[in-house]
């Protein structure tokens, strides 16, 4: 049986600027387990970090604002909890793996002090030595030795400052960690070496984590869960081996493995699909990959496709809302 760690229905956020309001994410439906690692897979201005900052309520100031739906942690709303209260979260119970290690970390502050600083906020009953004794803890368990806590993070190499920011989100033992695209700034070494270091950790302390990145072969390594996120709606969700194995998918989410290179295949080309996302200053009537889905329909331009589920697959695409799309569900039922 499921156990809902963190459950978002229905989310909408957008952007207020002087010229217009941008609609970042549109009516956004996902849910993550304990101590599963869900996926959430997009190109460059889908809506993946706009909807994890959502969740710890770091929108921008006067700029972000959360308009719709529910984000339950727990069964709490945490859209509607006070700040106090969700300073008490941000850290113990829920943390987040930024995307840029270098500006995530202050550079003028020991790499000790900046991780100690989050159990000073979480638990002052600790002693400076118990804090210290924490610290070595959690760098040992990033790989890093306890002698290098005095240094700073300019000392360190880009892989090493993650695995310092890895060690501040897991050093109060959160149950939800909301990684970032934690792996894109590294070369392909290194980011194999802190997925692994990620996968074991997570299994050793039970920690949920929501993997936010664009890279398919990340989440081919990593995840248990998948959705594809699209102009701020998830078009596609199900386990990895619905994703990578199963034969019905969004056309987004075909064109996403369309764009990968093949070694097995003598190709000249790749091929994108064409096109890009629709301007998130307008409300779309109907799907929002139409302008640039290849086997779109008269209907598709004037009705929004409703969620089409397979068992645990879910697709939300008109090509799927047909009678023998119908049969092949009861066939796989």
């Amino acid at each position: 049986m499921e156990d809902k760690l963190l459950e978002i229905q229905n989310l909408a956020v957008d952007y207020f600027t002087d010229e217009s309001v941008v609609h970042a994410v549109r009516g956004l439906d996902i849910s993550v387990n304990r101590g599963e690692t869900f996926g959430l897979v997009g190109e460059t201005g889908a809506g993946k970090t706009t909807a994890a900052l959502s969740i710890l309520r770091l929108l921008p100031e006067r700029i972000g604002k959360i308009c719709q739906g529910r984000i339950l942690f727990e069964g709490k709303d945490l859209a509607k909890v006070s700040q106090t209260e969700m300073r008490q979260i941000r850290g113990k119970d829920i943390a987040m793996i930024f995307q840029d290690s270098m500006t995530s970390l202050n550079p003028v502050i020991r790499i000790g002090e900046q991780i100690g600083e989050v159990l000073k906020i979480h638990d002052d009953s600790m002693s400076k030595e118990q804090r210290n004794q924490r610290v070595d803890e959690v760098l040992q368990m990033v790989g890093i030795s306890p002698e290098r806590r005095h240094e700073y993070p300019h000392q360190f190499s880009g892989g090493m400052q993650q695995r310092v920011v890895i060690a501040m989100a897991l050093v109060c033992g959160p149950k939800l960690i909301l990684a970032d695209e934690p792996t894109t700034a590294l070369d392909v070494t290194i980011q194999a070496q802190v997925l692994e270091m990620m996968r074991d950790l997570k299994e050793k302390l039970n920690t949920a984590m929501m993997l936010i990145t664009h890279d398919l072969g990340v989440v081919a390594q990593t995840c248990d869960r998948v959705a594809v996120i699209y102009a701020g709606e998830i078009v596609e969700m199900g386990t990895t081996a619905n994703l990578f194995v199963g034969k019905a998918h969004h056309p987004y989410t075909s064109g996403l493995f369309g764009s990968i290179p093949d070694l097995n295949c003598d190709s000249p080309r790749l091929c994108p699909i064409p096109g890009m996302m629709p301007d998130p200053t307008q409300i779309h009537r109907g799907c929002a990959f139409a302008d640039r889905c290849q086997r779109r329909m008269e209907k598709c331009r004037k009705q929004a496709p409703v969620p089409v589920w397979i068992g645990s697959h879910m697709i939300r695409c008109h090509m799927y809302d047909t009678p023998d799309f119908d049969q092949m569900k009861e066939e796989k039922q």
